[in-house]
């Protein structure tokens, strides 16, 4: 009967050797996690030396392949690379992420790691790394911990490694923020600090400035759309000779290193392609805007003087220099968005905030956009109980529900 084969990633006999003075090997045959059955050894001083360092040695091994390039000896540097070129070639990423997980790479990961080998890579170097960048950088060290799980990942898939380092690591800290939304008062200043932006300022050199910053702040607030949605609609978008005239939201403003501002043909999720129907102060807007717009090549609502795509980092730039010295440095583009959610909710519900917005779930909603205490069911009837005792000579008794308890 043939002898049954070793379990897979265990070793056979062990068998040691004397090289010479000080020297001995052990040898054994070890079933690799492949299932095939290979010959390994290693060398120490002593034979029981050779022993420990021979099990140490097959303790984290992988099974080899020639035909892959990547191993537990390729540099973090390498792998960030070799990871790059196949999410770009698979066309399942957008190409704002491969921007994005670019400059995680270049700017985070490879100037810390990028010299260690992928072995070196242990949960607690990489907890480290990212637990010293969230302390400054919150958002960078949660797109640094997504780049990372996926490259080790792929170091995993090609037999490098049996486990992803990066499960292991902890929790990164999440800065608590508090949904902060405008009330009619501070819109009305918003607008008044827009207008005196907007006005000509004697001696003062460039360009005048002109409507457009009013009137993305209405149209933003007219459909809760993220700015570079906003920047991204074209007149065909807009249906204003309907009964109800609408915005079709299909698009959005995005950046790529080496090709600059464009508009892309889709935008940040399925749910955010979307038709929002326009209250009457944002149709009045775009009608007269409508009038005395140029010929555009990309038929945009907001083109740049020169006639391309608005970028979103532009229009922010306005906007701080129109709040400078308001009292409104807190007011970011997304807070309109945030008050758009918070006004719908209100009047209607968080299902009506979230088809607005665009948001697949109307948790994200919840948690980040609206501004709302969470409402404890109405346990007052039960906790009359607790009430005082009438003093004696008390007109009327404290309460009128059963005696406390105790």
């Amino acid at each position: 009967m043939a002898r049954p084969p070793l379990p897979i990633g265990t070793l056979g006999t062990i068998r040691t050797e004397k090289l010479g003075s000080n020297r001995y090997c052990a040898r054994a045959r070890y079933r690799d996690h492949d299932g095939k059955t290979r010959d390994v050894e290693a060398t120490d001083t002593t034979a029981p030396a050779a022993i420990r360092a021979l099990k140490v040695k097959v303790r984290d091994r992988v099974a080899p392949n020639d035909d892959d390039e990547i191993t537990r000896e390729t540099h973090v540097s390498t792998l960030a690379a070799l990871w790059l070129e196949e999410i770009a070639a698979e066309e399942r990423v957008s190409l704002q992420s491969i921007s994005r997980y670019e400059i995680s790479v270049r700017v985070s990961i490879v100037p810390a790691l990028g010299e260690l080998r992928i072995r070196e890579a242990s949960a607690g170097r990489l907890d480290k790394f990212l637990r010293r960048i969230a302390e400054d950088r919150p958002s960078a060290a949660k797109t640094a911990k997504v780049v990372l799980g996926q490259m080790f990942a792929l170091a995993v898939r090609r037999g490098a490694l049996t486990t992803n380092p990066i499960r292991d690591t902890g929790q990164l800290r999440k800065p608590r923020k508090r949904v902060v939304a405008l009330d009619r008062e501070q819109l009305d200043d918003v607008r008044s600090a827009i207008r005196k932006w907007q006005q000509p300022t004697p001696g003062k050199s460039g360009p005048r400035p002109t409507s457009d910053l009013a009137d993305i702040v209405d149209l933003m607030l007219a459909t809760g759309a993220r700015i570079g949605e906003i920047l991204a609609v074209r007149w065909e978008d807009a249906d204003l000779a309907a009964e109800h005239p609408t915005l079709t939201i299909c698009g959005t403003i995005i950046y790529i290193k080496g090709k600059g501002f464009f508009r892309q043909e889709w935008t940040k999720s399925d749910a955010g392609y979307r038709s929002v129907v326009l209250p009457r102060f944002a149709v009045g807007m775009l009608l007269e805007r409508k009038l005395t717009a140029a010929a555009d090549p990309n038929d945009a609502i907001f083109p740049s003087r020169r006639g391309t795509w608005l970028s979103p980092p532009n229009v922010r730039r306005q906007w701080r220099a129109a709040r400078a010295d308001t009292g409104l440095e807190w007011v970011t583009p997304h807070t309109f968005r945030k008050t758009v959610a918070t006004l719908i909710d209100k009047e209607a519900n968080t299902d009506s905030a979230a088809a607005q917005l665009g948001h697949g779930s109307k948790e994200t909603t919840k948690k980040h956009y609206i501004v709302k205490p969470a409402l404890a069911p109405d346990s007052s009837a039960i906790l009359e109980q607790l009430g005082g005792r009438p003093e004696p000579g008390d007109s009327e008794p404290h309460n009128s529900g059963p005696a406390p308890i105790g």
